[in-house]
């Protein structure tokens, strides 16, 4: 795993996990890398230093990192479980149904579905209270 410090095109400052330096490159390329303040896809790694330590602390880091990784992981499938057991699936119809609930259109309830990073920032910009969702992270009877 590699965490590196990402800065939008709006100056909003993040850090996020990636399985390895390509993951991020292939993951940014197909526009899957947003800012989670304003949606913004257009996101740049900003300079950081290298971590190095001495031998005795890279076991216990390295430990350590796995155990984080794991909960973080877990975290993220309790997250998505909740979710998707209490809130309304709207699939691509996201957007619209959000923008519908803020303004008083349709029903107040939780939604979740799919939106694309524009429609996301469109949101955010007129008021409308959105979060990305994680996703889930790979089971780990599948992961080699």
């Amino acid at each position: 795993m590699i965490r590196y410090a990402l800065n939008c095109d709006h100056g909003h400052g993040f850090e996020a996990w990636f399985g390895s330096s390509s993951d991020y490159d292939e993951q940014s390329a197909r526009g899957l890398v947003e800012c989670p303040v304003c949606g913004s896809g257009a996101v740049s790694k900003q300079v950081m230093a290298p971590s190095v330590s001495g031998t005795r602390k890279s076991a216990a880091s390295a430990d350590m990192a796995a155990k984080m990784q794991a909960m973080m992981m877990e975290a993220a499938r309790e997250v998505r479980s909740h979710v998707e057991q209490n809130f309304d699936y709207v699939g691509d119809a996201f957007a619209r149904e959000a923008r519908d609930i803020h303004e008083g259109r349709s029903e107040r309830r939780e939604i979740y579905g799919e939106a694309t990073a524009s429609d996301v920032r469109k949101l955010r910009e007129d008021g409308v209270p959105v979060a990305h969702l994680p996703g889930l992270p790979p089971d780990k009877s599948e992961v080699h």
